[in-house]
């Protein structure tokens, strides 16, 4: 029987968007995914919590 996984999407998945001061907005599935990105560009990003 063959795997019924899903695939890319992610049904009421928590995303962390990383606001850049350049107004570049990005998306992650972890917390310490939007840190380490937001310390590669100096920090000096927010990130906010989404639930979807």
């Amino acid at each position: 029987m063959g795997c019924n996984c899903g695939g890319g999407a992610r049904p009421n998945a928590t995303v962390y968007q990383l606001h850049l001061p350049d107004g570049t907005v990005r998306q992650y599935y972890t917390w310490q995914e939007a840190d380490a990105a937001n310390k590669r560009v100096g920090g000096s990003g927010t990130i906010h919590i989404i639930h979807q």
